[in-house]
């Protein structure tokens, strides 16, 4: 292993050190500790009126002067009562200023926990005593939410990922796309084309209602009033092609001459499965559900378009709605959120590497998939197509939503126009968000493509401790929530005069430069990734035999490496700039003014207004859709099935 260490080693790190680790570290003490203020009074005056005037002031606060020994202190909670009464003093005479003071304390992480543990005599010693109970409501409806999100992708990919490893068919290219099609519309956007569709008096029960199968006094609730099964409806919807792909990717490499072996020797294809192929499949399938349930628990957007306030995102949302009043309680809240995803993540890691998943023996022989025809391809066919319709009827929803004109109380709308897609670009709003995001886009996959490259090429070629260490911060933003990293930069950065950039890193001035930031970071594994698996498919006696030449090392890198490793660099920046137009949590946290909306936050925001705004958000969310949409498939095709990897954690 190499010694030396480059300089660009220690500007990466010092890049993550201050975006990636820096934010996560500030929110702790937030989390741990809460703030005094006091007003110290050094001197009370030097006239007997300037005295009697200080002494009245003091003792309107409840305290007598003769008690009083220099200098004279007086705490408050708040900021402001305590400059309040400074500034009295001093017009009175007295020399006093405010002392701002930090204390520790475990308060706020156990209001965030909603619970704490109670001793108690006699079995079982100790009891659980909710003292929060909304908070403790929220806690417990994000754990839920997350849990049951997970266990419905894991039940529905798992067959689906073994009929497309194990068997060739007919169309089994185009069905794979199909798979991933939810992929193209974030869930709180398809939020919206489920209400029109199964909401109380969507689509489907107006429909029912006029062949006569359902009283219109009696709309069946579909969506649970949009709350807790309504999320998790369109969470699992949106999440269950991350769950295919890591299991599709596993599946693939699993040795099928095992499985032979197994049924050979009288095994059932329960005992196969349970006791040979999915202990193979651990790594891919703890890398989806480690990815899922991360993504489930920090869901932001799609609670708010619901409506469901009991979880703990929302919570985070609301309390930092006004950065200049967040409380200690969201700093805990978030803390909370990254002990809960992190440990999932590092421990479903440490699991999976306690053990050996390699199946392939050396002069293993692959077997010949078998074909499947006939009334069982006819089904398989019906599935995939009857899941995907159920996933895209959001998507559905939006599009006739957004080519609707006066869509209330009827079935489908009575009216089609287009004028709502031209009203993207004269609103101003919806302008300015488009505008937007293509900029943060772009300059965040540039970001990404000169971090990514750069630590691929560490890793790969010019391995030492610090690459290492590299190469788990740059896999981190996988285990780490949009919302925990937004609220790191929403507070650190707007106290925190970094080099005197605080004009230019304060989001509450111009949250420009840590949103192409928050982009970047968010994304930078799967442009990392990809350029590694690149590079590991080139022989390095290609570079070695240009540098023997005399070719310098960055001429090696840009005349050998990157020609040959161009097909990945596209197709990660193309999936990179794909996902970072539709990010949620960032844009909804950092962008507080209309001129720096995203176009998620533009939605959001659109949403909220009274008259045509649900119109024309579907509108702008069908022009996402399609940038989406075109940029997935051509990261599909230049990477393949190889797709997967770039999930996995």
């Amino acid at each position: 292993m190499r010694l030396r260490i480059l300089w660009l080693e220690w500007l990466l790190l010092a890049f993550l050190g201050v975006f990636l680790l820096y934010p996560l570290v500030y929110i702790v003490p937030g989390s741990a500790s809460d703030v005094e203020f006091v007003v110290v009074i050094s001197h009370l005056g030097t006239t007997p009126e300037e005295r009697a005037s200080v002494s009245a002031i003091l003792s309107e606060t409840g305290d007598a002067t003769a008690s009083f020994k220099l200098p004279l202190k007086r705490t408050f909670a708040t900021e402001r009562a305590a400059r309040d009464l400074a500034i009295r003093l001093q017009q009175a005479g007295a020399q006093a200023e405010v002392v701002r003071h930090r204390l520790w304390t475990d308060f706020y992480f156990k209001q965030a926990l909603g619970f704490q543990i109670q001793r108690v005599p006699g079995f079982p010693f100790f009891e659980v005593l909710p003292h929060n109970p909304f908070l403790w409501e929220c806690l417990t409806n994000s754990l839920l939410l997350a849990a049951m999100t997970t266990l419905a992708t894991t039940l529905l990919c798992l067959p689906i990922a073994r009929w497309f490893a194990r068997y060739r068919f007919r169309g089994q290219g185009l069905l794979v796309g199909l798979l991933l099609a939810p992929l193209i519309l974030p869930p709180f956007v398809s939020a919206i084309g489920m209400q029109k569709l199964l909401g109380r008096f969507g689509t489907v029960n107006l429909t029912l209602m006029q062949v006569g199968l359902l009283r219109p006094d009696a709309p069946i609730d579909w969506l649970g009033e949009g709350g807790f099964a309504g999320v998790a409806i369109m969470q699992v919807l949106h999440l269950y092609p991350i769950m295919y792909l890591n299991l599709a990717a596993a599946w693939a490499n699993v040795d099928p001459t095992l499985e032979d072996a197994a049924r050979s020797l009288g095994a059932d294809e329960w005992q196969v499965f349970r006791t040979i192929t999915f202990p193979l499949l651990l790594p891919g399938y703890f890398a989806g559900a480690s990815i899922v349930f991360i993504w489930s628990f920090t869901d932001l957007g799609t609670p708010l378009v619901f409506g469901f306030d009991s979880v703990i995102p929302v919570q985070i949302f609301n309390q930092v709605s006004d950065p200049r009043q967040t409380n200690a309680t969201a700093y805990a809240l978030v803390v909370l959120t990254l002990a809960v995803t992190a440990s999932l993540f590092y421990s479903a890691r440490w699991f999976v590497s306690r053990y050996a998943y390699s199946g392939q023996g050396k002069g293993a022989i692959a077997s010949l998939p078998p074909t499947i025809q006939g009334w069982r391809l006819f089904f398989l066919h019906l599935f995939v197509i009857a899941l995907t319709f159920v996933a895209v009827l959001p998507v559905i929803g939006v599009v006739l939503t957004a080519i609707s004109d006066q869509w209330v109380l009827t079935p489908l709308p009575p009216a089609w126009t287009v004028s709502h897609l031209g009203e993207v670009w004269s609103n101003k709003v919806s302008a300015w968000s488009i505008r937007n995001s293509i900029f943060y886009s772009v300059c965040s996959t540039f970001l990404d493509i000169m971090l990514g490259v750069a630590i691929a090429w560490l890793i790969s070629r010019r391995p030492t401790w610090l690459s290492h260490i590299l190469d788990g911060l740059s896999t981190l933003p996988l285990a780490l929530p949009g919302l925990v990293l937004a609220f790191g930069y929403l507070t650190c950065f707007s106290t925190w005069d970094l080099f005197g950039l605080q004009n230019y890193l304060d989001p509450t001035k111009n949250p420009v430069p840590l949103l192409i930031v928050a982009y970047a970071v968010r994304r930078l594994p799967y442009l990392t990734r990809s350029a590694l698996a690149g590079m590991q498919q080139i022989a390095p006696v290609l570079e070695e035999a240009a540098e023997n030449l005399g070719a310098r090392r960055w001429w090696v890198v840009r005349t050998v490496t990157l020609p040959l490793i161009a097909a990945n660099i596209v197709a990660g920046a193309v999936l990179t700039f794909a996902f970072a137009i539709l990010e949620v949590s960032d844009s909804l946290m950092l962008a507080r003014e209309e001129q720096f909306f995203p176009i998620t936050r533009a939605i959001l925001g659109l949403l909220m207004r009274p008259d045509n705004g649900d119109v024309l958000a579907c509108a702008l969310s069908v022009f996402a859709m399609t940038l989406l949409a075109g940029s997935l498939l051509l990261a599909g095709l230049l990477l393949g099935k190889k797709m997967g990897e770039l999930f996995r954690a």
